[in-house]
């Protein structure tokens, strides 16, 4: 089997990268929409969940995903707004993991509004429930569940924070049969430096 186009050439492997990533947002079975996200805890602990890849601005060198005001990941990145995402696709044989600073957008913020605009209804309804997510509960029984479905109108988006993360690195693995190749791709400002690493 041929290696891909991208094996043996860094500004390759880089456009493949952002490629693999605009394809996570706007595909919904694209592996790369559902990145693990990795923050650094209240108490200094890492934590680790999945989220939901809803924006990617190659210019920008920005990815987006959405999550409660409430949510746990919220204190964490108001403390240290650093994260860390872990990319995979067992098709491509591609892992990517991304390290970057995040900002948060909430309540009248034009990015929070637009995307908010831009969300499903069905996705605006997950910030309609009274309970906090992660809090504790009695039974399952007792899971709440949400107060409305928003039909375009503000249900909900109060509780809605678009999180960008602005990235700062890449680090990019293949996992070919005819070798692995790896890399890591960091950025001073508009400067890209690369550099091929042991697999």
């Amino acid at each position: 089997m041929n290696p891909p186009a991208h094996y043996d050439d860094l500004d390759a492997d880089l456009a493949h990268a952002w490629a693999m990533l605009a394809r996570g947002v706007a595909d919904r079975r694209s592996a790369f929409r559902t990145p693990t996200l990795g923050t650094i805890g209240v108490v200094g602990s890492p934590q680790v969940r999945t989220v939901v890849l809803r924006g990617c601005d190659v210019g920008r060198r920005t990815l987006r995903f959405h999550t409660d005001l409430r949510s746990g990941k919220v204190a964490e990145l108001q403390l240290r707004p650093l994260a860390a995402l872990h990319f995979y696709d067992a098709g491509q044989k591609l892992q990517l993991r991304i390290a970057g600073t995040t900002q948060l957008h909430h309540d009248d913020d034009d990015v929070a509004r637009a995307a908010w605009a831009a969300s499903q209804a069905m996705s605006r309804a997950c910030y309609t429930q009274d309970v906090a997510p992660g809090r504790p509960i009695e039974r399952a029984s007792a899971i709440p569940q949400a107060a409305g479905v928003p039909d375009g109108a503000t249900t909900g988006f109060d509780n809605f924070v678009a999180v960008v993360v602005a990235v700062h690195s890449i680090e990019w693995l293949y996992l070919g049969s005819q070798g692995h190749r790896r890399a890591r791709f960091t950025w001073d400002g508009d400067q890209v430096q690369a550099t091929w690493l042991a697999p």
